[in-house]
């Protein structure tokens, strides 16, 4: 496997991951806590999709003593987001929610456009003013949530991102990010903006995200005291799986291995019918008498994951496709009628949420206050 921050290959084994990356296991102590604290669990973290955390203990013992955290999350403008983009923005739109935290996404169009060598900086501009329009409309607290692109709102933070950078070496971004003489500079630069909003407020800064990003983390978790701040926690994910199977994950810029947001239904039932991989049986004959395997179905990892928040539902539709009663056909079928509704329920607040873009970005509570401050 091969797992940097811009690159997901291979099969990936979750267990040597944190080994390499030295994170610990969401253990079933840590979720009961979460569940004391919450009320509630969301399916993402109690069927194990979250998995691995950093300092997630801090996080709730500061938490059961009133101190409280925020949230940072952000999305990179590389192309048109799919489905595998969503689970850590669900999360955290869920702590905000059950925890009343303030949050604050970073949409990374500088790093976009240092990475990707085809890419205008004018085309990542308007697949962030895209995305951010995506994000919206999940549904976040527009007094508590800040989104703000790197290109923009540099000026208010380039005297902390400085500082940052003087304390970190080559050599240290070179052993986390594996950057060579090849690398632009703008690249290895730019984890020092990263970092920069876990400084945004004196409470612990709690980061949901993909595992890859954890490098970032690293870093910050290295110099943060220096500063005068707390480590950053976090809490990883795995990867969505492409439509093809369990090998890397969900590609902007591979059509076929994704189910983006803006997809028509006729092209979901598409996708999902001619890619999606099935741990069904070649025929239906022998798929009655074998059953199938839902460990490697790619449309029962979906349900899984996102679109089957019933865990009744969802185990009883385990058990009958490994006893062969419910056919891949039928497994299919039920997952592109949830995956619609899902997406044209985001379409109609896609609309409502050109409405709301201003207020995130410059006019609401938390935004207002953002815009205000230097961060030195």
């Amino acid at each position: 496997m091969n797992v940097t921050p811009w690159t997901v290959e291979g099969t990936i084994d979750y267990s040597k991951l944190m080994d390499k990356f030295g994170t610990k296991p969401l253990t079933p102590e840590l979720l009961s806590r979460l569940e004391k604290l919450a009320g509630s669990i969301p399916p993402m973290i109690r069927r194990g999709f979250f998995f691995s955390h950093r300092d997630f203990d801090a996080v709730l013992k500061e938490t059961e003593n009133g101190e409280g955290f925020f949230l940072y999350t952000g999305r990179g403008p590389s192309g048109s987001m799919h489905i595998g983009h969503l689970s850590s923005f669900i999360i955290t739109k869920w702590f905000q929610e059950a925890f009343g935290a303030n949050l604050y996404i970073e949409i990374t169009d500088d790093e976009k456009f240092l990475h990707k060598k085809n890419k205008s900086l004018e085309e990542i501009e308007e697949q962030a003013k895209s995305d951010i329009l995506d994000i919206i409309a999940l549904g976040f607290n527009p007094d508590k949530t800040f989104i703000f692109r790197d290109t923009e709102y540099i000026k208010n933070t380039y005297k902390l991102m400085i500082k940052i950078a003087k304390k970190v070496t080559f050599s240290t971004a070179k052993a986390v990010f594996g950057f060579t003489g090849e690398t632009n500079i703008g690249m290895i630069f730019y984890p020092s903006y990263q970092i920069v909003p876990t400084f945004f407020e004196k409470k612990r800064c709690l980061i949901p995200a993909a595992i890859d990003q954890d490098p970032y983390w690293r870093i910050q978790r290295d110099i943060a005291e220096s500063f005068g701040y707390k480590k950053a926690a976090a809490i990883h994910s795995k990867f969505i799986p492409p439509l093809q199977g369990f090998e890397g994950k969900m590609s902007s810029s591979l059509p076929e291995t994704s189910i983006y947001l803006a997809d028509s239904p006729d092209v979901v039932k598409k996708k999902i019918n001619k890619y999606a991989f099935s741990g069904g049986q070649p025929t239906v004959e022998e798929h009655k008498r074998l059953g199938g395997n839902p460990d490697v179905d790619v449309s029962f990892a979906y349900l899984r994951i996102f679109f089957e928040e019933d865990d009744k539902k969802l185990r009883e539709m385990e058990e009958s496709y490994r006893n062969g009663d419910l056919l891949t056909g039928e497994l299919k079928a039920y997952t592109i009628d949830k995956i619609n509704s899902f997406l044209e329920k985001h379409r109609e607040n896609r609309k409502k949420a050109e409405k709301l873009y201003d207020k995130f970005l410059y006019d609401g509570e938390l935004a207002r206050s953002m815009w205000n401050k230097t961060y030195s």
